[in-house]
């Protein structure tokens, strides 16, 4: 780290120290004790200039205030049966943890339908994950560690994209801004596994689009990628979609205790267990209101809506040339 990455620290620290309630609360629930580490996180996604860095943190200390975000851990998605629906339909999970203690987040990309219930559902449910994520898993992952655990890896699932994600660009404009905007650099590396060519096409184009340090943490590896995966992780930490060369992705192609996607998987039994115990918590002081939990859609940086339009443009062609 240079001198100049170091009195960027020292000025943003000396910001921070400043900022009152309700900011200084919720600032706790980001940082989980790696105060450094996040002020870092916001650093890198400014290019390390401290006041355009300073301006995104308040920005998402505020927008986590005015949303109750420290809360939505005690909000539950109700019944069960919805809830299990947005998991059926919105496909992400917890496979296991890399040789460095990192944990590997596996998404359904192509298989993902997004047509169970509301916007504002799928929202609820990807910021509970990222706040399970930051509360629970990445602490726990640091104690077993001994060191600090603050990104993750993720896996991305093609199998299955067609002309049908024209209908998802908007829902996954809006999370992918959220993430951008108030999870910056909690990703560590993107794997992109069982591409079909309609992706390589879009990626073709989207990829100059992409800052450089977007895109030195994306590798598109071949076929479902587990020799790759298998340098980084042990076998029982792949994705099922992983497992066997060729096997592809399914909702129910394994287990529900393999199937990282499925309610029925430690990762999300964990998840909703804990989102009810603090939905009781919180119930002996006020009662919960049923129904979704609506969140301020932030507006998409300029880049994103660009890249958003030309995977829309790229698909277009695909579908005027009834290529796929």
């Amino acid at each position: 780290m240079g001198v100049g990455s170091q009195d960027a620290i020292k000025q943003f620290q000396a910001f921070i120290d400043q900022v009152e309630e309700p900011l200084r609360t919720t600032f706790q629930n980001v940082h989980q004790g790696f105060v450094t580490a996040t002020l870092m996180r916001f650093l890198k996604a400014r290019d390390w200039d401290p006041y355009k860095a300073q301006k995104m943190l308040v920005d998402c200390l505020n927008w986590r205030v005015q949303n109750e975000i420290d809360n939505i851990l005690s909000k539950p998605i109700v019944p069960a049966d919805l809830y299990r629906a947005v998991r059926d339909s919105q496909l992400i999970g917890l496979s296991g943890y890399s040789r460095e203690g990192l944990p590997v987040f596996a998404i359904g990309v192509g298989l993902s339908t997004f047509d169970k219930a509301s916007v504002h559902y799928y929202v609820q449910s990807h910021i509970q994950i990222n706040e399970y994520r930051e509360r629970i898993v990445l602490p726990s992952a640091s104690e077993k560690q001994g060191r600090p655990i603050t990104t993750c890896i993720k896996v991305l699932d093609m199998t299955g994209l067609k002309l049908s994600a024209l209908n998802q660009i908007k829902l996954l404009t809006i999370i992918s801004s959220i993430d951008d905007l108030n999870y910056p650099e909690k990703t560590n590396t993107y794997y992109i596994v069982n591409a079909p060519y309609i992706f390589s096409a879009c990626w073709k184009v989207v990829k100059p689009l992409l800052q450089e340090r977007t895109r030195r943490k994306i590798q598109v590896l071949p076929g479902c990628g587990r020799d790759e995966l298998l340098t980084i992780m042990d076998y029982s930490s792949l994705p099922h979609f992983c497992r066997r060369e060729g096997s592809g992705s399914s909702r129910h192609s394994e287990s529900g205790s393999e199937n990282c996607y499925s309610l029925d998987h430690p990762f999300h039994q964990g998840l909703y267990n804990h989102i009810k115990q603090q939905a009781r918590l919180r119930e002996a002081v006020e009662p919960i209101k049923q129904g979704s939990f609506h969140v301020d859609f932030p507006v998409p940086p300029d880049d994103e809506v660009e890249i958003a339009k030309t995977i829309e443009s790229e698909l277009h062609k695909f579908e005027n040339g009834n290529d796929v």
